[in-house]
């Protein structure tokens, strides 16, 4: 990729989402030049609009988008193009209706919407290619277009159309190659499920969670590659067409069902929507599920990523409307995007949407075409990231802890709850949050990435195994790494099939332990020990292990099972292996990451309040500490050392207050990076 293509989405600006087709046109430059005077460096444009790009069958209307493009380019703003497949006009669902999805239980996923289009269709792939090549050829010269989005926010649509049941059954033959070796490989022997002939497999029809899990397994995997294989079509076009072009796509509402890391390989950055909720009733848990969503974000391609849609006013529409941000929230949340790694945050929407599905989807201007409050505070954020933009340039974030996140285990887990309450991702939530409460950077990457770089290793619910994934942290631990391994893991083979060996399987030799028996306790709460003699709350499922060659850490306390081990850690070459066979509340989570980070030289930070979040990005100038205040209330937060801020310039030294949603930016005056 070109240099030139590197630097459009490395840089750190704010930008805007804007719809010039649903405004009239003698608004236009009034709302340009506007942006440009706040501070404005980039638009995301024409995502939605194929209907007006190409309002009949092969006739195309790019006049509108050149005049909105010329002026942009004319004010010096760049813009994205959105490919404008997730909503296919009418002309093209009425002529080739296989374009519209199908339902599990038969209904047709209708137009009018956005995301009517099945991935498997033939006519969306001939005419979506079609209307990407136009645009590619159009503004592959154009000044002030940089870059690329494909589509917008994929999902998963479990799609059972006969496209998609042709490609289905394809897809099994070319995995597994006889109907013997699938009979074999899914035990369809259970419930007399065998197939005899290859008409006979087929997606699967309603949806029904008592079918076999390996096939509704792998009808999830067919899902995922046929994604990966429609955006190839997209992705293609554009970098035969437009070589200085970067792309990316916006992922969203995590825990997404795709598989984000297979999508990312064709893009340049990954981009996420961030819409952090602004009620008081989720302050004590939205700045942290936005920490993971951020870093799982910056995990997907393991560098620096882009909002595409960032919060801006009051969601609602489909549901009733959610608070109004509270003063200082937007800004504060695009400053907690930038410090886990956001190059560029592009708030949705510029103005507030007239008509349409969206209306009170708030954006920075109100229905009453008068900047408020909201817009100001957008205005001085813009402000200082420009003004800071050349310090930010080229710094990252460094973690030397992650955690290894699976979109196959969180299939599996969903195909076949285990126990009431235990939740894949909302377990990674409260080992995260741990992570973020102590100060300690984290990666969130996939379970099959490399791991060198890191010290400790946090391995949630690796239900699905293999040697592969065995032999991974094995070698991270005799090579010094600690790995942290949590229940119901070991349980399966990749197949969906139970393995006939102790738990945690393949895993059993680094931790030094079998799971002799397990309950499911679901939402009954339980006691854990510590070697101190406190007592932890815990809950969802515990296992009751059985020591070979581990050192117990906490036993549980009460039940048939007290004092047995619960919690152990097993020295394994060089390293540690830890084994946690329950799901224990926060404040253990605390103590355990708190102690094993500080046993492998991580250093946490002291006494952040509630809401406080401190993340970093290194560079060569050395270390930038943001310290973020997420909450309503005024905070005050220890420091180390002496630091400068890079926003006031102020020398600030033994702690720093920071008011409800304010900020603040530091360097040690030393200049000297800090481990952590």
């Amino acid at each position: 990729m070109a240099d030139m293509a590197l630097d459009s989405y490395s840089k750190v600006q704010i930008g805007v989402d804007y719809y010039p087709e649903h405004w009239d046109e003698s608004m236009w430059e009034t709302d340009i030049k506007l942006m440009k005077e706040t501070g404005v460096k980039v638009v995301r444009v024409a995502e939605f609009a194929w209907s007006r790009l190409e309002p009949s069958d092969g006739s195309f209307d790019f006049a509108w988008l050149d005049r909105a493009l010329d002026l942009f380019h004319a004010y010096g703003i760049q813009i994205v193009i959105g490919t404008p497949t997730a909503t296919p006009p009418r002309w093209l669902t009425s002529a080739h209706p296989d374009v519209l999805p199908v339902l599990a239980g038969g209904g047709v996923f209708h137009p009018g919407v956005r995301g009517h289009r099945c991935y498997n269709s033939a006519s969306l792939q001939q005419y979506g290619s079609r209307i990407i090549e136009a645009l590619a050829r159009r503004y592959s010269g154009h000044p002030a277009v940089i870059g690329w989005q494909t589509d917008n926010e994929f999902s998963m649509l479990d799609c059972h159309c006969d496209s998609c049941n042709l490609a289905f059954r394809s897809w099994v033959q070319k995995k597994y190659g006889t109907l013997e070796q699938v009979n074999s490989e899914w035990g369809t022997v259970v419930w007399s499920g065998e197939y005899s002939a290859w008409e006979e497999l087929t997606v699967p029809y309603g949806g029904s969670p008592f079918q076999n899990p390996s096939l509704l397994l792998d009808f999830q995997r067919f899902q995922w590659d046929a994604v990966i294989a429609y955006q190839k079509t997209q992705t293609e076009v554009l970098r035969a067409i437009c070589p200085r072009h970067f792309i990316t796509h916006n992922f969203h509402s995590y825990p997404q069902r795709l598989d984000m890391h297979g999508l990312a390989e064709a893009l340049d950055v990954a981009a996420f929507d961030y819409y952090p909720n602004p009620s008081p009733q989720k302050q004590a848990t939205a700045p942290y599920s936005g920490a993971l969503s951020l870093d799982l974000t910056r995990g997907i391609k393991r560098r620096g990523f882009w909002i595409m849609e960032q919060l801006s006013g009051p969601p609602g529409c489909w549901f009733p409307m959610w608070r109004t941000p509270y003063p200082g929230l937007i800004r504060a949340y695009a400053w907690q995007a930038i410090a886990r790694g956001a190059d560029t945050v592009v708030h949705f929407r510029w103005r507030s949407a007239a008509a349409g599905a969206e209306q009170f989807w708030h954006g920075l201007i109100d229905h009453s075409n008068v900047p408020g409050r909201r817009f100001a505070e957008f205005a001085r954020l813009c402000g200082e990231v420009n003004a800071l933009a050349p310090l930010l340039e080229g710094t990252r974030v460094i973690s030397r802890a992650a955690i290894l996140y699976s979109h196959e285990q969180l299939a599996a887990l969903r195909i076949q709850p285990q126990a009431e309450g235990l939740d894949y991702y909302e377990n990674i939530k409260q080992y995260h949050r741990a992570l973020t409460k102590l100060g300690i950077g984290c990666d969130v990457i996939d379970w099959r990435q490399p791991l060198e770089g890191y010290k400790l290793v946090i391995v949630p619910s690796l239900y699905l195994h293999d040697e592969e994934a065995a032999q991974l942290l094995e070698s991270f631990a005799t090579g010094g790494g600690t790995v942290i391994l949590t229940s119901r893991s070991g349980v399966k083979n990749m197949n969906n099939i139970c393995v006939m060996q102790p738990l945690p399987g393949l895993f059993s030799h680094a931790a030094g332990i079998t799971v002799e028996e397990y309950d499911p306790v679901g939402g009954e709460v339980h006691s854990l020990r510590s070697a101190e003699d406190l007592r932890y709350k815990c809950s969802q499922w515990c296992d009751i292990l059985r020591l070979q060659g581990a050192e117990p850490v906490a036993w549980y306390a009460d039940d048939f099972f007290a004092g047995a081990p619960a919690v152990t850690m097993n020295r394994f070459g060089a390293g540690k292996v830890y084994y946690i066979g329950t799901q224990p509340e926060e404040n253990y989570w605390l103590k355990l990451l708190g102690d094993a980070a500080r046993d492998t030289g991580l250093t946490p930070v002291p006494e952040l309040p509630d809401g406080v979040q401190a993340f970093t990005r290194t560079g060569e100038q050395g270390e930038l500490l943001f310290l973020l205040n997420l909450s309503r209330t005024a905070q005050t937060v220890g420091l180390d050392k002496a630091y400068r801020s890079a926003l006031s310039g102020s020398l600030r030294t033994g702690a720093a207050r920071l008011e409800a949603y304010d900020i603040e930016i530091l360097q040690a005056e030393d200049g000297s990076p800090q481990e952590g």
